[in-house]
């Protein structure tokens, strides 16, 4: 029997990484545009990390990280606990609060590309190894850069062509605003309780604010009718969600206040935001993105009071939603060795070609003619360039424009100039 790749990790082969590359690409010139600059953080954190961050008794904790004990010792026991990152933020953080970067900059703005490890089930778009990039900004307690945020990332879908999108806002507010809502919603759910599945009677007890983000048919029945989220909000809660909301006016950002978003993590505090798509091609689950504010993570893990803001999303959902494009081939130039004795000077025009940022593909194995012009069309290269002992003794090249369809003589010292005109037209 052969190996196969561990159930929910999938390999990404070369027919499917351009759309990668692009969307990788839209992302930091989008980001970086707003001065956020990249930071990487290593796949193994300790687990506690995770534990003190997203909740001990969240859904991602309790049931879909991948921890193990690392040996340690001669006898390999007393070993540290580690946990494969199952989302980014976290190691942020922990990143931040360890090299003391509040004491070198007011305002920090990070963002990262990276896999992820959470053992769920597998699902269309869902993925035991996936891919998430995102932003984290530190010490900017204001709404407006909440709105910034949010601004920015509709653009950034926009650029993509991903236009059936819907931008949901909600406020779940600080700590006083929790404690409020927190009392007004179990006093809802109480007589419901038995209708609840297993999770959310035990998320009352330990978290009844996840019951609203419960997928569960009767669940979701039940959070429909539960009391709204924005009413509870404090003076201070209000006034920082409506200088955001006005900020996204201002802008001319379309969103949509939706008082059950609430998110799947503990440490999220006032603006929560989710883009979610409308097409059909995303299935069940139709979150392309989200984030929000997380005021109280930075000092829960040993760090000075800092406000934060920040967001992820899963690369794999955003790869289903964004629509095809013809990318072209892979290179720009195939080099066609015409007979045997020219191989090696075809071996030096590839070079030639190369040095000077031409992407070029050569097969030197040999074969007919007509066959590596097959396999340059195939390819979808835009020209082929055909080499022989004639070429090479008149110090010219045959360029043939496999789009364009025509083909023409260019001397050697004219055809680096040559190709860009033609590669730009």
């Amino acid at each position: 029997m052969s190996l196969r790749a561990v159930k929910g990790m999938k390999d990404i082969l070369p027919d499917e990484i351009s759309k990668w590359h692009r969307l990788e690409r839209a992302f930091r010139e989008r980001v970086e545009g707003y001065g956020f600059r990249e930071a990487r953080f290593p796949i193994l954190e300790p687990t506690e990390l995770f534990v003190r961050s997203i909740g001990e008794t969240t859904d991602i904790v309790e049931k879909e990280m991948y921890t193990f004990t690392d040996k340690s010792g001669k006898d390999g026991r007393d070993g540290k606990s580690l946990t494969l990152r199952p989302e980014g933020t976290a190691s942020a953080v922990r990143a931040y609060v360890q090299h003391s970067v509040q004491g070198r900059e007011p305002v920090t703005k990070w963002y990262y590309i990276g896999p992820m490890y959470r053992r769920e089930r597998p699902a269309k778009g869902r993925y035991r190894q996936f891919y998430q990039a995102g932003i984290e900004a530190f010490g900017d307690p204001g709404p407006y850069i909440d709105a910034e945020v949010i601004d920015m990332v509709v653009g950034f879908v926009a650029s993509l062509g991903i236009t059936e999108v819907e931008v949901l806002v909600n406020s779940i507010g600080g700590p006083e605003t929790r404690t409020k809502y927190t009392a007004d919603l179990l006093a809802y759910l109480e007589p419901y309780r038995t209708e609840l599945c297993e999770d959310c009677q035990r998320r009352m007890d330990a978290n009844p604010l996840r019951v609203l983000d419960c997928k569960v048919p009767r669940c979701a029945e039940i959070a429909e009718s539960a009391p709204s989220l924005p009413d509870s909000l404090t003076d201070d809660d209000r006034t920082h969600f409506e200088g955001m909301t006005n900020a996204l006016e201002k802008l001319g950002t379309p969103y949509r206040l939706d008082g059950s978003l609430v998110r799947g993590l503990d440490y999220y505090t006032r603006t929560l935001f989710e883009v979610v798509g409308k097409g059909d091609g995303l299935g069940a689950q139709n979150a392309l993105l989200g984030g929000g504010r997380y005021d109280n993570m930075v000092k829960s893990l040993g760090g000075p009071d800092t406000p934060a803001i920040g967001f992820a999303m899963g690369l794999e959902r955003l790869l289903m939603a964004m629509p095809e494009e013809n990318q072209g081939g892979h290179v720009d130039v195939f080099v066609i060795a015409a007979q045997p004795s020219v191989r090696a000077e075809a071996a030096l025009l590839s070079r030639e070609l190369r040095n000077a940022g031409i992407r070029v593909e050569s097969d030197l194995r040999g074969g007919s003619l007509k066959s590596q012009l097959r396999r340059a069309d195939k390819m979808n290269t835009r020209l082929a360039m055909i080499l022989g002992e004639s070429e090479v003794a008149a110090g010219s090249v045959q360029v043939k424009d496999l789009e364009a369809k025509s083909q023409e003589t260019v001397f050697r010292n004219e055809l680096v100039d040559r190709t860009r005109t033609l590669l730009g037209a």
